[in-house]
């Protein structure tokens, strides 16, 4: 949709999620605003409204399906939402070398990134097909082209979200509805910024913002970037396992959750 004025954004409290919200902020524009952290989202919602942004911002839970269903339908019923970005996201360290990731934290990444996305499209998008008209942009990652021993409940969510809004395109786009999958590769966000080892090709937060907000509006159904991160990991998911396997299994991994730096 090449300019929508009324957008949701979840995770919209840091990172990509706060970039997109003060990129999108204009005169002409309404933002719909929903971050974990209270202090964080009212600075955000506060300087897109200095940009003259009419905005509402909530701390919703992602994974409490029935509220921000209640939350979300009100909400287009005040200001008919035209974009929604489910770009809401958490991420994990492993157990160490010899061990996986807890049960705990695996059935959290799902929720949050997989049931969190579809809890977060699941009540727009009959409404925006009943219009004959919107976009949805599910937030993936470049880690859904291969499974990575250091995160397999994220790569697993992230590739589920994938492959959802890929084989979703194709069913909606008769009614109207655009669908974006965004696969970014490392982006500068407090999610990276906890990693201890070398991440290639590391791009600033706002830059990802202009290039997501850019391919957004040409309607572009798969957004990854940066182009040599997304063009390796779509050959290692190519390759066979037997030749893979020895070189993840030397790749660097997140710090384990209780042993991380600050």
């Amino acid at each position: 949709m090449r300019h929508p004025k009324s957008i949701l954004i979840t995770g919209a409290s840091s990172g990509i999620g706060r970039a997109l919200a003060l990129s999108y902020a204009a005169h002409d524009v309404h933002l719909t605003l929903i971050g974990r952290d209270l202090a964080r989202l009212d600075a955000v919602a506060k300087a897109c409204e200095l940009k003259g942004a009419a905005v509402r911002s909530a701390t919703i839970d992602v994974t409490d399906r029935a509220f921000l269903a209640d939350w979300l339908v009100s909400v287009d019923r005040m200001t008919p939402i035209d974009l929604v970005i489910a770009n809401a996201g958490i991420s994990g360290g492993t157990a160490g070398l010899d061990g996986a990731e807890s049960e705990s934290q695996v059935q959290r990444i799902f929720a949050v990134n997989l049931d969190g996305a579809m809890n977060t499209i699941g009540p727009l998008l009959p409404r925006m097909t009943k219009r004959g008209r919107g976009q949805l942009a599910l937030m993936s990652s470049l880690a859904a082209f291969k499974a990575f021993p250091g995160a397999p409940a994220y790569c697993a969510a992230k590739a589920a979200v994938r492959f959802y809004g890929e084989g979703l395109r194709g069913i909606v786009k008769p009614s109207g509805i655009e669908v974006s999958v965004i696969c970014p590769g490392h982006v500068r966000s407090p999610m990276t910024d906890i990693n201890e080892f070398r991440m290639p090709f590391l791009m600033d937060t706002d830059k990802a913002a202009r290039l997501i907000k850019r391919r957004l509006a040409k309607g572009h159904g798969r957004i990854a970037f940066p182009l040599p991160t997304y063009l390796a990991a779509r050959l290692l998911g190519c390759l066979p396992n037997w030749l893979t396997d020895p070189l993840l299994a030397r790749a660097p991994r997140k710090a384990p959750l209780g042993r991380r730096g600050g």
